[in-house]
């Protein structure tokens, strides 16, 4: 079909895609410029979770490895405080070489790149995909993502990391897919290894190329390229929701429209946290052949708000910042939902959390126990940012640590269900450390009697001893003491004060 033909096909159906979807963008797509375009070709944009860093792949570019001769590497550019680009730096070894190199996500924490490929110490590529984490000194050699079962009979593969870590969306082609390149998810089995990958059904993949899987940071709404679907052009971006956890069922598809779609080859769309703005790949005119351009989102075509969690991890005693591992469950099931790895030198970490629940999150590193933090997100209703410290405290004589998700029955010393995941760790603690012999303390702030404090911290103490004993461990390895309203923590005056002055702890008696 010629230019002229696919222009007016192009303009005949753009009114049909306009009313149906509704998406009305108050701004056309802006050309990055030249910071991030070069007149070389730039694509796979990957933006982090904070909107602060955009990752990229230059094609063919005389600073790549290979020269003018190399198909593709990875380069960067940071957003300073004015809201302009840095000019894009190449990220350099191990992660760039003289073959194909680009990244397909990175964690919210911003300490580890999805890559296609894998890396082989001689220098050459494999079929499939790798991770690397930041370290001091800069990336790790990248390392092979195991995944079951998997194969590829297409030239070209995308992948994407979803924002929890626990699943993987790769666009491939198989042997019982629908056609060429379908959609597929794979789950985390364990570190590194990754289970048999499922199509994510006919509602997504066509009989041609579906490629570029993005899930926004909510969990749920899933953008991704389909030249079979038709549209404006030779391939559009498409949005759609997640209905179940089957991976199989979608909302019906809403193509992204004529600001995003254009009759020329459009893909690689890819949003920050905040859903403010998508990124994305387009051939039509710009720096070079085909560039990274950015939109303001309408309401229509955004994920569901989350909050984005940051700050740094801490040892509790020096206040040092410690390299550590972030994990995070919702409540009160304490079923784990991600993991997470604070930045080495600074203990700076990020994640990012669905609205509507109630989450537990700590840090883990060892020699040290975690101080678990807790957060309600069931009343916020749009994107939020929190800032955070995790602490660490160190396994040591007469340290004091205090239980946070520990919670009692108003005014009672009855245990709720939500304090149970936060209790079993004290009896991995114990499990992992037989000799050692601990206080559990109970404290209140300074409502009520003195006598009925002091009675009510006494029976909280007890009842935390209780629950430990149910789990297995030796009565005799525990005291139990209440202190009512004799040791605050922070001033009675204030709600906020009286909630840190509410608390159980326990203290190492011997290790």
């Amino acid at each position: 079909m010629s230019r002229d033909r696919f222009t007016c096909l192009y303009l005949a159906i753009m009114p049909l895609f306009s009313s149906a979807q509704g998406l009305e963008f108050s701004d056309d797509p802006e050309n990055l410029g030249p910071n991030i375009n070069s007149r070389y070709t730039e694509v796979s944009p990957i933006i982090s979770p904070d909107g602060k860093t955009l990752y990229m792949n230059r094609m063919y570019h005389p600073d790549n490895t290979g020269g003018t001769d190399d198909s593709g590497e990875i380069w960067f550019s940071t957003l300073n405080e004015e809201g302009t680009w840095s000019k894009a730096k190449n990220i350099g070894s191990p992660l760039n070489n003289a073959n194909s190199n680009f990244i397909k996500s990175i964690t919210p924490d911003g300490n580890a790149l999805f890559l296609a490929n894998t890396y082989n110490r001689d220098g050459s590529p494999g079929a499939g995909c790798s991770m690397s984490y930041r370290t001091r000194d800069g990336w790790t050699f990248p390392k092979k993502q195991n995944i079951d079962g998997y194969e590829n009979r297409s030239n070209f593969v995308s992948f994407f990391l979803a924002n929890d870590g626990n699943f993987l969306f790769m666009a491939i082609q198989m042997k019982d897919g629908h056609g060429k390149r379908d959609i597929f998810v794979s789950r985390r089995m364990s570190e590194n290894n990754w289970s048999k990958p499922v199509n994510l059904g006919a509602t997504i993949n066509t009989s041609v190329d579906d490629s570029s899987p993005f899930l926004a940071a909510d969990g749920e709404t899933f953008y991704f390229s389909s030249a079979g679907h038709g549209g404006y052009g030779s391939t559009d971006v498409w949005m759609t929701k997640r209905l179940d956890d089957t991976w199989t069922k979608w909302a019906p598809l809403v193509n992204m429209g004529d600001k995003i779609n254009s009759p020329d080859w459009d893909s690689y769309f890819t949003i920050p946290a905040s859903g403010e703005y998508a990124y994305f790949v387009s051939g039509r005119s710009g720096e070079g052949a085909e560039d990274i351009f950015r939109i303001k989102l309408p309401a229509g075509a955004k994920p569901k708000p989350v909050v984005l969690v940051s700050g740094s991890v801490l040892n509790s005693k020096t206040n040092k910042p410690v390299e550590a591992e972030i994990t995070y469950e919702s409540l009160p099931e304490g079923k784990e939902l991600g993991i997470a790895r604070s930045e080495p030198k600074k203990g700076e970490y990020k994640i990012v959390l669905p609205l509507g629940k109630k989450y537990g999150f700590r840090a883990k590193a060892k020699g040290y126990y975690a101080i678990n933090e807790y957060l309600d997100l069931t009343e916020i209703e749009e994107y939020g940012e929190i800032v955070k410290n995790l602490y660490l405290a160190p396994i040591e004589l007469n340290q004091v640590i205090r239980l946070n998700n520990v919670f009692f029955e108003y005014a009672k010393s009855v245990l709720m269900s939500s304090s149970f995941p936060e209790l079993d760790r004290v009896v991995k603690l114990l499990e992992d450390n037989p000799t050692m012999k601990i206080e559990l303390s109970g404290h209140t702030d300074n409502d009520g009697s003195d006598e009925f404090n002091l009675e009510l911290s006494q029976d909280r103490a007890k009842s935390v001893v209780r629950y430990l004993v149910s789990k297995g461990q030796n009565p005799r390895r525990f005291t139990a003491e209440g202190y009512g309203e004799t040791r605050p923590v922070a001033s009675n005056d204030t709600d906020q004060g009286k909630q840190l002055n509410r608390r159980v702890e326990f203290k190492i008696l011997k290790r």
